[in-house]
């Protein structure tokens, strides 16, 4: 029998048109969590109260339910990254599941997750695929792996232990499918606001224990004109576009996240493999080639394809859509 428990790190913000159905599909699990922290960043709405009310209708629908649910309520909002930072010190269970405000999640959904961190004491971060619905809860025909190009030679190393590898080139972790042991708060706080607190958990995880993925879909992620980050997959012309739009300062701030990487990895010390951390150092000089390139598309070309020939795209980067990309994008 295991002494796992689980905490749900909620994070609400003007959420009170979703929340009710959120918080009932979380305490009504088959395996419910032990405590629900609520972070609300600064909502002028109910949503708070809404989600108290749906937890005692839970309690008095389920008889010797019991799920605590703490409110930590900012008056000034500490916005996305933040927030969910506050949310997930403030938690107390062995294992931590990382919820939104409007999505809903499936009933087995921490039991299976919770066997899979009881089965494998190595696992350090599990996440899985999602349903893409509608603002009504309508199903739009598609999974979240579906809408970011998930691709199967990247589930294959998910599973054979290189996340890292797969996560140093792209996020493919979302945090509303997201749980992890609280342990890892150890290597990852704070939390640096220039990653989405997803991404910055899944590969510090990855660096200094096992990360996996569950490829059947255990929630119903809801796309709506709210959505602070969402999933859509991109058309052939908007491929195009993205070719063609400005380079702006993206690979500029990549470098700099890569830097914020590094210096964490470092800090670790012996924790993490010293070949991690060099995987590392060779993703920033890739990323600050990227941002030295010059204005002229043509006085790219040949730096590009010498860069390309090293095999730095693929390895730390989309492959063939990155040269395509430094080839093409406006300054």
């Amino acid at each position: 029998m295991s002494d796992s428990t689980v905490s749900v790190a909620l994070c609400t913000y003007n959420g009170e048109r979703f929340v009710r159905e959120q918080v009932r599909s979380i305490c009504l699990q088959t395996r419910p969590p032990m405590e629900i922290v609520l972070s609300d960043d600064a909502s002028r709405d109910d949503c708070v109260a809404v989600a108290r009310a749906a937890v005692d209708e839970c309690m008095r629908e389920k008889p010797g339910l019991h799920v605590q649910l703490r409110v930590l309520a900012n008056p000034v909002a500490l916005r996305v990254v933040k927030n969910f930072e506050q949310a997930v010190r403030a938690c107390t269970g062995t294992l931590i599941a990382l919820s939104d405000q409007d999505d809903v999640w499936y009933p087995d959904r921490l039991e299976r997750l919770v066997a899979e961190f009881n089965r494998r004491p190595d696992l350090l971060l599990l996440h899985s695929d999602a349903r893409l619905v509608d603002a009504q809860g309508a199903a739009l025909g598609g999974t979240l792996f579906h809408a970011i190009e998930v691709t199967p030679h990247e589930l294959q190393r998910m599973h054979g232990g290189q996340a890292f590898d797969v996560l140093l080139r792209r996020n493919v972790v979302t945090g509303a499918t997201t749980v992890f042991r609280r342990t890892l708060l150890e290597s990852a706080l704070p939390f640096p606001v220039e990653w989405v607190h997803d991404e910055w958990l899944a590969i510090v995880a990855s660096a200094v224990g096992r990360v996996d993925t569950v490829e059947d879909s255990l929630i119903d992620y809801r796309q709506h004109e709210s959505n602070q980050i969402g999933a859509r997959r991109d058309s052939f012309m908007g491929k195009v576009r993205k070719a063609l739009a400005s380079r702006g300062n993206t690979h500029v701030e990549r470098a700099y996240k890569a830097e914020l990487l590094l210096a964490q990895l470092e800090r670790l010390g012996a924790a993490v493999d010293p070949a991690t951390v060099d995987k590392v150092r060779g993703k920033l000089e890739h990323q600050n080639f990227r941002a030295r390139l010059p204005a002229s598309r043509i006085a790219r070309c040949m730096p590009v394809l010498r860069e390309a020939m090293t095999g730095r795209y693929d390895k730390f980067g989309r492959g063939v859509r990155g040269v395509v990309r430094d080839l093409f994008e406006s300054v």
